[in-house]
């Protein structure tokens, strides 16, 4: 078992400038829409055993760092925003690069670019701060994974990561930004520094940032690759013969993440305005979140439990949350739509007190009229003869994580044309 799976089964569930929300319409002059993002979050190291040393928790110097994104929508010219948010010290970027990918940790030679930031060659990024990088002709297209490359020449610590699925993120010794394998690299546990890749085009493109925790992260969903109900919503927002405007689908999902309360990462109220609203170009949010706050209460009490311990929390604390979600994203003309709660039965969660809250939740979401759209993915997801479980057939076998069947209904149980208007 990985390091970052222990940590998610031990918990037991286990951002850039704002350039409008408005959908965009065709125009003469192109202009930044987000492709690929992912949420940042302060870097997390597993649970140490007793007697074992502490893991290392810093780049050593002369190390490059390569990660492969996934756009959704293609453009001619790419920019990739590099994070520094969760960081305590200055990140000294001495040089990057992009190209596509050709698998793995292999990229086309012919399509290396050398980024730049303000026209230099790299960059210091001060402690909670991000930037991106200059634009630079790159054409990709939805279908094409494209690698972000960048060199430390000093030894720096770990600060801002995030989750992508396993295999995606190489370390190498020296200057590797311009070459085009990385024989000998290194898999880090966690994707570091880069969170986001805009694209350039003149056509109309809509931006759907699914914001949630472990589920729409996509625990459990990562097999071959992108499995995860974001990844399958955009696959078929991709059908050509469907001729509508392109769409990007953003994953801001954080395993373990919580509405009300820092823990994995930022609370969803403190993060919503930077993963969601402050992404390129962003017309609609699918928002699902809440049943680790309910749940969380649960694992309360164990000696050495990592989970912060706190009083349960309500459904009407939870309401109110989603509810400044929702008045934030409506302020912004960022349309909303609302994903009820997943079944828990069988689960640590699955307990009759956390159930009556959930339910309680479920019938505050489906009576929402301010929304643009309620997705019911609890009566999807939910066992005919059992509807307080899991169906076995999306279920992957931790009662709470769908599998691959399970993402591929939830994106199925989402309108398409809600994301087209």
């Amino acid at each position: 078992m990985n390091r970052r799976l222990s940590l998610l089964l031990l918990a037991c569930c286990v951002s850039g400038p704002f350039t409008g929300a408005a959908a965009q319409t065709a125009t003469s002059a192109p202009r930044w829409v987000a492709s690929w993002a992912a949420a940042p979050l302060p870097y997390m190291p597993a649970p140490t055993p007793p007697g074992a040393a502490p893991p290392v928790a810093a780049f050593p110097a002369q190390t490059t760092l390569r990660q492969r994104v996934f756009p959704t929508v293609g453009g001619d010219r790419v920019r990739v925003r590099f994070s520094n948010l969760f960081g305590t010290a200055p990140l000294r970027i001495a040089q990057a690069s992009v190209a596509r990918s050709t698998g793995a940790d292999a990229v086309s030679p012919t399509s290396l670019r050398t980024l730049a930031f303000n026209g230099q060659p790299g960059i210091v990024i001060a402690p909670g701060a991000e930037v991106w990088s200059d634009g630079i002709a790159l054409p990709v297209r939805a279908d094409q994974a494209v690698a972000v490359s960048f060199y430390l020449e000093a030894a720096t610590p770990f600060g801002t990561a995030h989750h992508l699925p396993p295999g995606v993120s190489w370390a190498a010794t020296g200057n590797a930004t311009m070459r085009a394998t990385l024989p000998g690299a290194s898999r880090p546990d966690w994707n570091h520094v880069v969170t986001g890749l805009d694209v350039a085009s003149a056509t109309s493109t809509r931006v759907v940032v699914a914001f949630g925790d472990s589920i729409t992260e996509g625990v459990n969903a990562f097999a071959p690759v992108l499995t995860r109900y974001p990844d399958r919503l955009a696959e078929r927002l991709r059908d050509p013969s469907r001729n509508t405007a392109a769409v990007a689908v953003l994953n801001a999902g954080i395993a373990g993440n919580r509405l009300l309360s820092d823990w994995v990462g930022p609370s969803g109220v403190g993060r919503f305005e930077r993963d969601v609203l402050a992404q390129s170009g962003v017309t609609h949010t699918v928002i699902l979140i809440g049943i680790n706050d309910i749940g969380f209460v649960t694992l309360n009490g164990p000696p050495g439990s990592p989970v912060p311990a706190g009083p349960p929390v309500t459904a009407e604390q939870i309401s109110a949350g989603v509810q400044r979600l929702v008045d934030a994203a409506r302020k912004q003309g960022v349309k909303v739509l609302l994903g009820t709660l997943l079944p828990v039965k069988g689960s640590a969660y699955g307990t009759p007190e956390n159930e009556a809250v959930r339910q309680a939740v479920n019938r505050w979401i489906r009576g929402r009229q301010e929304v643009d759209a309620v997705i019911d993915f609890d009566a999807v997801m939910r066992d005919p003869r059992d509807p307080q479980r899991l169906n076995p057939a999306y279920d992957s076998g931790d009662h709470l994580h769908p599998n691959d069947a399970g993402n591929a209904a939830m994106a199925a149980a989402i309108d398409p044309r809600e994301l087209l208007e």
